[in-house]
C-alpha cells in the first residue's frame, strides 16, 4: 500500500509538472521574460505555502543545510539552468539533457552512496532516456550546439539529481523524525524565490499584463487563469506530491517516473496548444512508460545491503545503516 501510494503521488507529480510549460507559454507570449514567469511561479507558490513555513519554522534551526540545498538545487537552479539552456540551444535538446537526471541519479546512488541499483531500475532509466530522445525528436537539433547551452542543460540535470536526493534525505529519520514534505517544499520555494530576485527583478515586471487576456490555441482567456494553474497545480501540487513520492518509492524510482513529465507536456501541448504529435513521439512515449514500469517493479536483492550518507544539522558526516537503503524501490 505504501508503494502504491508513492507511485500514485509520483504520477500525479509528473502530470502536474508537465503542465507548467503549457501554462507558461501564453504568459511569455504576453511579453513576460521566461525568468520572470519562473519567479512568478515560485513566488506565488511560496506565498500559498508560507503558513506551513511559519508552522515549521523550527526547521531553520534544525536542518538549515537541507532547506538551503533543496531551495537552491531542487527549485532555483533546475529552472534557471533549463531556461538558460533553451536560450542558446534547441528546446528539444535542452529537455533531453535535463532528463538525463534520472540516469545520473542512478550513478550517484551506485558510486557515491554505494547503494545497490537493480538491473530493472538501470534498464528502466536507459529505456526512458531513449524514449525521451524520441519524444523530443533530438535528432532535429544536433547541428551547431552552443557549448554554454549544453552546460546549462547538464547543470539542470545535475540539479535534478539534487532534488531527488535531498527529497529522499528529508524522508529519512533525523534526530527522531523525518522532515515534513510540506515544510520542505514551502521553505524550498521561499529560498528559490529569494535567490532569483536579482535575476528576475520583479520591481520591473509588467504586472498589468496579468490583468489582460492570454491566448491558448486561439482561445482568449484571462491571463490569471494560466498564471494560477502554473502556481497552484504546476508548482504547489507538483512539488508536494513529488517530494512525498520519493519518501515512499526512493529517489531512483521516483526519478525515472518523473521522465513522464516530458510525455505529459507533449500530450497537453497537443490538446491545449494544437501542437500535434509525430509518430516517433508516440513511440517515445510508450518507451518512457515502459521504462517507468520497469523501474517501479524493481525489487531489492535479498542479500543486498548498503550504506546511506546522513548529513546532520552541523554538516558533520556519518554513516548509518538503513532498513530501506538496500532497495531502489
Amino acid at each position: 500500500m505504501h508503494r502504491r501510494s508513492g507511485l500514485a503521488l509520483a504520477l500525479l507529480s509528473a502530470l502536474s509538472f508537465g503542465g507548467s510549460g503549457v501554462a507558461a507559454k501564453p504568459l511569455i507570449e504576453l511579453g513576460l521574460a521566461p525568468v520572470q514567469v519562473v519567479w512568478i511561479r515560485m513566488a506565488g507558490a511560496a506565498l500559498v505555502l508560507s503558513p506551513l513555513a511559519w508552522r515549521h519554522r523550527g526547521l531553520v534551526r534544525r536542518r538549515p543545510g537541507l532547506l538551503l540545498g533543496f531551495g537552491l538545487l531542487g527549485v532555483a537552479l533546475v529552472q534557471s539552468c533549463y531556461f538558460f539552456a533553451i536560450s542558446r540551444i534547441p528546446v528539444a535538446v535542452a529537455m533531453l539533457l535535463e532528463y538525463l537526471g534520472p540516469a545520473l541519479l542512478l550513478g550517484y546512488v551506485r558510486f557515491v552512496q554505494r547503494r545497490p541499483v537493480t538491473r530493472a531500475a538501470a534498464l528502466g532509466a536507459l529505456t526512458a532516456t531513449v524514449g525521451l530522445a524520441c519524444v523530443v525528436q533530438v535528432w532535429t537539433g544536433l547541428h551547431g550546439l552552443d557549448a554554454l547551452g549544453v552546460l546549462g542543460g547538464l547543470g539542470a540535470a545535475c540539479s535534478q539529481v539534487g532534488y531527488f536526493v535531498l527529497s529522499e534525505k528529508a524522508g529519512q529519520t533525523h534526530r527522531g523524525e523525518p522532515v515534513d514534505p510540506l515544510a520542505l517544499c514551502s521553505f524550498g520555494l521561499l529560498v528559490g524565490c529569494a535567490a532569483m530576485v536579482p535575476f528576475a527583478r520583479p520591481w520591473g515586471l509588467p504586472w498589468s499584463r496579468l490583468g489582460g487576456d492570454a491566448v491558448m490555441n486561439g482561445v482568449h482567456l484571462p491571463a490569471l487563469v494560466p498564471a494560477l494553474w502554473m502556481v497552484l497545480i504546476a508548482t504547489v501540487v507538483a512539488y508536494l506530491t513529488g517530494v512525498a513520492s520519493v519518501s515512499r518509492l526512493s529517489a531512483p524510482v521516483a526519478g525515472v517516473i518523473a521522465c513522464l513529465e516530458a510525455v505529459v507536456a507533449t500530450v497537453l501541448s497537443w490538446v491545449l496548444l494544437g501542437e500535434h504529435l509525430a509518430g516517433p513521439q508516440l513511440v517515445g512515449g510508450l518507451l518512457v512508460l515502459g521504462g517507468a514500469f520497469l523501474a517501479q517493479t524493481s525489487r531489492p536483492s535479498p542479500q543486498g545491503s548498503s550504506v546511506v550518507l546522513e548529513v546532520s544539522a552541523d554538516r558533520s558526516e556519518s554513516y548509518a545503516s538503513s532498513p530501506r537503503s538496500g532497495s531502489t524501490s
